[in-house]
Order: C-alpha cells, then structure tokens, then sequence
C-alpha cells in the first residue's frame, strides 16, 4: 500500500483546535478501553465509542495518539525554521 502525504496549509490557532479535537477523540477511544476492558465508566462525561472489542478501541485510540505526535513533531519542526532561518 502506497501512502501518499499531503501539505496543508493551515493557521497556527486552526492547527491547536486540529490537535485538540484529535486529542479528544483519542480520549474518548481510550475510554471506551478502559470501560471494556475493566468494566467502569472512567468519567462523568463518557460516552462508550461503538467498536467490536477493547482492543479496536486501544487500537483506534493508539492511531489518533500516532495523528497527534505527527502533528506536533511538524510544528515544533517548523517553528525552529521560523525561528532560525538558516
């Protein structure tokens, strides 16, 4: 399978509410973990994520983690080349 990668240009303030709904997503995957796999509602707030197991949820949640490290290794890379245009 070829992955293809795109640039997208955003502003930084749509790129902070970009990694925080993608945070809260995986939140809400992990949750649903939790709650499959230990029987608990980990919060007030929670609402179970529909999937086959707990481990669909640990890996739904581990690929939203991998988006939001993504991300962020790109902007901390491209604020040091802001920050140092050499």
């Amino acid at each position: 399978m070829v992955k293809e990668n795109y640039c997208i240009r955003i502003s930084d303030l749509d790129l902070g509410q970009l990694i925080d709904g993608l945070c809260a997503r995986e939140k809400s995957w992990r949750d649903t973990a939790v709650y499959l796999r230990e029987g608990y509602i980990p919060d007030d707030s929670f609402v179970c994520e529909e999937c086959r197991d707990k481990e669909e949820a640990e890996k739904i949640a581990e690929h939203y983690k991998r988006l939001v490290a993504d991300l962020q290794k790109q902007k901390s890379e491209q604020n040091s080349v802001k920050s140092n245009p050499e």
